[in-house]
């Protein structure tokens, strides 16, 4: 995630970053400023079509169609947005969580040997759920320390809260831990795995697919005839106008785009990686 100053905003206007549209968008604005060209020298100059003709109408249309694209692209900004806060509010929370586990096992649990456990499991379900969430590999050493083979378990954040569980279970055995003390500490347990369904189910379900290809494919139409109109009115200025239009409403596309999916490596997803050693430097301090 890109770290910034929201105040400075002067200087954003002549920064350019990784994650610019301008620079994925670029082929595409060379391919647009090539064809507004070639439609205006066939319109000007080779079918000299006067400004009576019924082509000089078309914009009428595109100030209509205008209104409907903004409506478009701006349910489907904050619909993106909406899944990237929403992604942010359960990375928040287990933030809280980790904590608030972390205290009260600090309060009941006497013996160091039973809270150098949960120092390392519970700062290890954040490194784990990161990496889960991004596909990346797992590695086992929480695992392997307490001699559990889950090299044939998939999903590896179900398999540290099982952990846990049992954990806290076999001090209930051994009298380390009351009922009462198991039913203080269940609701921070038991929210580890309700966020990570809430983070599944904002990486596993995407924008519908016939959305997202209406969309694309009205902001290419909507682009496309525009030449047609502008060009007895601006002349060859129709080319910068058309890029423009182009770079302004494909920009916002690939943005939602960006941050529909926020559990990635690109500059514009969370900080997953830094939230879970955040969780791990607090854990250590707590435990």
């Amino acid at each position: 995630m890109i770290t910034y100053n929201p105040k400075d905003w002067f200087s954003f206007i002549f920064k350019f970053h990784k994650a610019d549209t301008f620079r994925e968008l670029f082929p595409l604005i060379i391919g647009i400023g090539i064809y507004s060209g070639i439609i205006a020298y066939l319109e000007l100059h080779y079918f000299k079509l006067s400004d009576t003709s019924h082509v000089k109408n078309i914009p009428i249309m595109h100030g209509l169609l205008g209104f409907v694209i903004s409506l478009l692209l701006v349910f489907r900004t904050n619909t993106a947005y909406d899944r990237w806060w929403e992604g942010r509010r359960q990375w928040g929370a287990l933030v809280n969580c980790s904590r608030n586990f972390a205290v009260k096992l600090s309060a009941i649990l006497t013996e160091k040997e039973d809270k150098i456990f949960f120092k390392k499991a519970i700062p290890h379900f954040a490194q784990t759920l990161n990496l889960h969430l991004k596909d990346e590999k797992i590695t086992h050493e929480l695992f392997k320390e307490y001699n559990i083979n889950v090299e044939h378990k998939k999903h590896k954040p179900n398999q540290l809260v099982k952990l846990m569980s049992k954990k806290l279970f076999e001090l209930k055995r051994q009298n380390k831990l009351t009922d009462e003390n198991l039913l203080f500490i269940n609701p921070e347990l038991t929210s580890f795995l309700d966020i990570c369904g809430a983070c599944e189910r904002i990486k596993n379900t995407p924008i519908p697919f016939s959305y997202s290809v209406f969309l694309k494919k009205f902001i290419f139409f909507y682009v496309m005839t525009l030449p047609f109109g502008y060009v007895f009115s601006l002349g060859y200025y129709t080319i910068p106008v058309v890029i423009f239009i182009f770079y302004v409403l494909a920009s916002l596309e690939l943005i939602a785009e960006e941050i529909e999916e926020p559990f990635g490596n690109d500059e514009n997803d969370l900080p997953t990686a830094q939230i879970a050693e955040n969780i791990r430097k607090n854990i250590e301090e707590i435990l």
